[in-house]
């Protein structure tokens, strides 16, 4: 703790207090030089102990919604240290002390999962991200999980953005899984016992989560890109949701192994052929 404590307040901070200022200004200008956050998130995988591998790559330069299994806040930094990404977060993580102003600072999106009417909006803006050549990421379970399995994927902010990709004339959209596992702690394999302290999901209350990220000690996390497919915008999207949901999960499976496995898949058929009369 106190080398974390040095680390905080001689690097951490100092980084927070110069680039918090430069960042607002940025987002208040539109531009899209996403170096300012990609440093925070790096330097706050170094002081919450997040070790990060890579398997594969982020799709770029073209429009990209990425579907995320959900473990820990330490998600967050732990990709975004990594990925240029626009993240879809729920509107209570807005409302948080501090971490709500980060949030907003990195610009992004917001969505009340009570309200449906409120996921028009999100659509709108996720296809304003894509249509400029961005990536979006969603966790597409709708809430935090233990981290060894996947809930099932909801299709019905999938279908939103689809539908929005229609009516702005976006094509070119890719879909492309992303599995996010916890392999190790303090470099021994994770028990079932420690994860909810990784993830967070027993704490109560902010001070609570805060309190278990800085106690859990230093975690290995692995994030796996699987391979992008096309996202068409008349293609089924419970087909596609449910495809990624596999995808998600056959990669968690074989991470929490220690297993070797193939980022490739086939695509999946989204408009399967009508059996003709014999």
């Amino acid at each position: 703790m106190i080398s974390r404590s040095l680390f905080f307040i001689l690097i951490y901070l100092p980084v927070m207090i110069v680039g918090i200022p430069v960042q607002f200004v940025i987002t208040r200008l539109g531009l899209r030089w996403n170096g300012m956050p990609r440093l925070f998130h790096t330097l706050g995988c170094i002081f919450l102990g997040v070790r990060v591998t890579v398997l594969g790559e982020p799709a770029h330069g073209r429009p990209t919604l990425l579907l995320s299994n959900h473990i820990s806040w330490n998600d967050i930094i732990a990709i975004g240290s990594k990925a240029d990404v626009t993240f879809v977060a729920k509107t209570g993580v807005r409302e948080t002390f501090f971490v709500g102003f980060m949030a907003s600072l990195q610009k992004t999106i917001y969505i009340d999962y009570n309200r449906r009417q409120d996921t028009r909006r999100t659509s709108r803006e996720m296809a304003k991200r894509l249509a400029a050549n961005g990536a979006v990421l969603l966790f597409a379970e709708g809430h935090r999980d233990l981290g060894t399995h996947v809930q099932p994927f909801r299709s019905a902010l999938v279908g939103a953005a689809q539908q929005a990709m229609k009516e702005g004339g976006a094509t070119e959209v890719m879909l492309q899984p992303v599995c996010i596992a916890y392999t190790k702690l303090q470099g021994m394999p994770i028990s079932r016992a420690e994860r909810p302290g990784i993830s967070g999901v027993s704490a109560r209350g902010f001070k609570a989560v805060v309190k278990a990220l800085l106690q859990s000690g230093t975690k290995d996390v692995t994030i796996a890109f699987g391979t992008p497919v096309p996202f068409p915008p008349d293609g089924n999207r419970k087909v596609l949701t449910k495809w990624a949901e596999n995808e998600v999960r056959r990669m968690l499976v074989a991470l929490n192994r220690g297993e070797k496995f193939t980022l490739s898949a086939p695509a999946p058929a989204l408009n399967p052929p009508v059996p003709q009369p014999a």
